[in-house]
């Protein structure tokens, strides 16, 4: 039996059109506007100081790489951000390790044999809570798909690819209150 052991699976962009995306002064400030919420082309470029054609060339970069989304209404076209496939960027650096074990293998025996683990007993269930000395809230899918199970009951019958993920603070939101007097 093989199983692959890696933290989350490519975007579909590609590295070298991500990298080239992610490469320009202009486009990380295009993402930065469209951070805060869809905008028209027009008002990007006016914004960032550049003409409509111009950005729409930088957009056209950012949609390769898959970071952007155009929705065309008409001769008006508005462009979004696509926050999963941001998110995703640190995927590319993923390790990824296959190894054998026996049919019956639990996936908490599977990870020690590729990493340093440290578990806690918190109640009634197992916790990784480090993983090879990074401390923090870990994750785990199989086959694309997350388990009710904890990381010593889940039991390998068949091939499968798990992706372990350290749950890391990502800022979804960011809210600029003002308050009225």
């Amino acid at each position: 039996m093989v199983v692959n052991v890696m933290q989350d699976s490519e975007m579909n962009g590609g590295r070298g059109n991500l990298f080239k995306a992610i490469s320009s002064d202009t486009r990380l400030s295009i993402l930065e506007h469209l951070s805060e919420g869809d905008k028209h082309i027009s008002g990007l470029a006016r914004k960032i100081g550049i003409s409509v054609p111009v950005a729409a060339k930088h957009v056209k970069i950012l949609e390769k790489a898959k970071l952007v989304e155009r929705k065309r209404l008409g001769n008006t076209h508005i462009i979004s951000i696509k926050l999963n496939n941001i998110y995703s960027f640190p995927n590319h650096f993923a390790e990824n390790r296959k190894l054998e074990v026996e049919q019956g293998t639990t996936l908490l025996e599977a990870l020690k044999s590729v990493a340093a683990v440290e578990v806690k007993k918190m109640g009634d269930r197992v916790k990784v809570v480090s993983t090879d000395g990074e401390e923090g809230l870990y994750v785990y899918e199989v086959d694309g798909k997350f388990s009710d199970k904890t990381v010593d009951e889940y039991v390998f019958y068949e091939d499968a690819v798990v992706e372990w993920k350290k749950l890391v603070p990502v800022t979804k939101k960011r809210l600029m209150v003002n308050v009225r007097r």
